[in-house]
């Protein structure tokens, strides 16, 4: 690969990312510009932009963009309408950002004039494949550059030290070892490593930053109602709110009841196996409610198709897949899906659950009629039931009869 004249880089203002920018000035002398996503990590952003300046970036090079709400829009909700979880359990929440961040790094590079484009991600981990594939699914000509593949920085004390060397300021709490790391955006924290890397030691408490302990939660249950428009949550309690305002009052619902922990030792797509603590709080909320409307809006055959697509839609957005063609004609079945997922669900939030008790539609499937226990009226005849018996029986009988036979 030649070496590039201008870089855009995905910048969080931190020690490794501020080490990365003067390294690739160093490195290939070429021209940096920074990228600063605000996915509502919960951090101040504009120290990122001072930084970025005392390192010598020109400020017409620094971005420092607020995309919460096309991040909750365009990634979160399209991937909630599939009710997606990696291997049952995990809720992809930095799997789903990466996308977005590679699209915007691809676009400022091409706004800018750059030719690469650069990210902190290191070699044994998922992102550096969810970074790069959607960086040349959307630019087949982007070179992207990857400093932990390629400098000899391979220890905390050697990072440290070439900061000392280029003057890159250090905060006294990156002096010693961070008991773990830690990932955030509006649908999740993500924390490995350190004191997590044993699977058989259970996670210390400190770990956990947005929700309560579930046995410290409130003793009284909180009822709140979720409304949805084909597919997407559009109001709580009856207030009309944007796609971010929605998640992040439902993660303050959630985290204040204990909601959306998960230990989770997970399969990477680079082939090792790692465990995460996540909390997804709101996101867990939001998965319960979508699944109560889809329970009275979605019809059998396709909520059953649907639910059998889910693994391995949620498959590929682990893996880094979401601008494949595969994600996308997924996409279009989910979508068609949700034309009716429309009404409110009412859910229980108690000491770490979330539980659907109600759930209202215009577009409602349920027929009261056809099951009540009491007279239907003549809306289901009984009777017609033994004839559908008998034709699914059939193959069982010639089966069961066959095999009869030969043991005879």
């Amino acid at each position: 690969m030649s070496a590039p004249k201008k870089v855009v880089l995905a910048y969080s203002g931190g020690l490794d990312t501020s080490i990365i920018l003067k390294w690739l000035q160093m490195e290939y002398g070429c021209e940096v510009v920074t990228f600063t996503a605000d996915l509502g990590q919960g951090e101040e952003l504009e120290p990122a932009r001072k930084k970025a300046e005392l390192l010598g970036i020109k400020p017409e090079n620094i971005f420092i963009e607020d995309v919460r709400e096309e991040f909750v829009r365009d990634f979160v909700f399209p991937m909630f309408r599939a009710n997606a979880l990696y291997e049952g359990l995990y809720l992809l929440g930095t799997s789903i950002a990466r996308p977005l961040i590679s699209k915007r790094l691809v676009e400022i590079a091409a706004e800018t004039g750059a030719d690469a484009v650069s990210h902190g991600a290191t070699g044994k981990g998922n992102d550096q494949v969810r970074f790069e594939l959607s960086a040349y699914a959307l630019n087949p000509d982007i070179k992207v550059i990857a400093p932990w593949r390629e400098w000899d920085l391979s220890s905390r004390t050697k990072l440290l030290d070439f900061a000392e060397k280029n003057q890159i300021p250090i905060a006294k709490d990156k002096r010693g070892e961070a008991p773990f790391s830690v990932d955030a955006n509006l649908l999740h924290t993500s924390s490995e490593g350190k004191v997590l890397e044993d699977p058989a030691e259970m996670a210390p408490d400190y770990v956990y930053q947005r929700t309560v302990n579930p046995e410290d939660a409130p003793n009284t249950p909180e009822f709140i109602e979720v409304g949805f428009e084909k597919g997407d949550a559009v109001s709580i309690n009856g207030e009309a709110m944007s796609p971010a305002t929605i998640l992040t009052k439902l993660n303050g619902l959630g985290g204040k009841h204990g909601i959306g922990r998960l230990d989770f030792v997970e399969n990477r797509f680079v082939g090792m196996k790692s465990r995460g603590i996540y909390e997804t709080p709101g996101g867990t909320v939001l998965l319960e409610a979508h699944r109560g409307i889809e329970q009275i809006t979605l019809d059998s055959g396709a909520g059953h198709l649907k639910d059998s697509l889910m693994p391995r839609y949620a498959e590929l957005i682990y893996n880094g897949f979401w601008f494949s063609p595969e994600r996308e004609m997924l996409q279009a079945a989910i979508d068609k899906s949700q034309e009716h997922v429309t009404g409110t669900v009412t859910l229980k939030l108690y000491k770490g659950s979330a539980f659907c008790v109600a759930r209202a539609s215009d577009h409602s499937l349920y027929s009261e009629a056809h099951v009540t226990f009491e007279d239907d009226a003549g809306a289901y005849d009984q009777t017609d039931a033994a004839g559908f018996i008998q034709l699914n029986a059939l193959r069982l009988k010639l089966l069961a009869a066959r095999n009869r036979r030969l043991k005879g």
